[in-house]
């Protein structure tokens, strides 16, 4: 774990180095406390270990990766400001613990710091609008066209979830200098991981407890959304099923690119196997 911990460690510090310089205090103080008080960071993560698996200093991935993180974090923002979720990370939520508009203004301010780190290199930019597209049409459709067949829940969460941690991979592939071919193979392994994370959080949501969880559960019933297990009639097993088949794929696409053995391999491996069995 010290491996990914350290490749970690320095999106943490890029994080917070910018954050610092934000003006104003409040604004930078917003930034905190919506971006540093915890997660996962799976896509910076990913970024980081898919430079590495094309030669890439983990250093030369940095900035793209604490750049989705921060677009990761945006959208968090808007999604407890519609879900009226109290609770992110097991501390208050943007909107509960400054108010509606200063939280909308958190996420712009995250959207534009995200932007600027991506801003010098045209590949970069063109990567993260296109999975904004994806991200706010999956917004939209959960709102608006609500799915009603595991078909159409699959292409929402490829959407809400899949697109972010798709432009998270080809990130990391392009500061690592993969050819275009390459960075798609790794962009689909991505998008995969990022299904199966979906539909896992599904699950979770319907059987967790909120305390091991971090966050309030069912959600999902409580707000109407088309989880999986709502829009479908599968058990929470069959819906694991579902996400290991997601999870194999992801494998066979990240196998596709015939990237070199290395550490940062096995840690893709690993987690496409771990965000089909994790419990938070």
């Amino acid at each position: 774990m010290e491996y990914l911990e350290r490749r970690v460690g320095l999106v943490e510090d890029r994080l917070e180095t910018v954050i610092d310089g934000v003006e104003p205090a409040e604004l930078s103080d917003s930034l905190a406390h919506v971006t540093l008080a915890g997660g996962k960071r799976v896509r910076p993560a990913v970024a980081i270990l898919a430079c590495e698996a094309f030669g890439g200093d983990p250093a030369d991935a940095v900035d793209f990766a604490a750049g989705i993180e921060f677009v990761h974090n945006a959208s968090l923002v808007i999604d407890d400001v519609i879900d009226r979720s109290e609770v992110r990370r097991s501390t208050p939520s943007a909107w509960v613990e400054f108010g509606h508009g200063p939280a909308m203004i958190a996420s712009d301010g995250l959207l534009g710091e995200a932007f600027a780190l991506f801003s010098a290199d045209d590949r970069a930019m063109r990567t993260v609008a296109e999975a904004m597209v994806e991200l706010g049409e999956g917004e939209a459709t959960e709102l608006a066209a609500r799915p009603t067949t595991e078909a159409e829940y699959m292409e929402l969460a490829r959407r809400k979830t899949g697109a972010l941690f798709r432009a998270a991979a080809e990130l990391g592939a392009i500061a690592g200098g993969a050819e275009p071919a390459a960075v798609d193979s790794f962009g689909e392994y991505a998008e995969r991981v990022g299904v199966a994370f979906q539909m896992r959080d599904d699950v979770l949501d319907a059987t967790a407890d909120a305390d091991d969880l971090g966050k309030p559960t069912g959600q999902d019933a409580e707000m109407d959304r088309p989880s999986v297990m709502r829009v479908t009639s599968l058990t929470p097993t069959e819906i694991d099923e579902r996400a290991h088949e997601q999870s194999d794929r992801a494998l066979a696409a990240l196998n596709a690119a015939d990237p070199p053995e290395t550490e940062a391999i096995e840690y893709l491996r690993d987690l496409a196997e771990f965000v089909v069995v994790r419990e938070r």
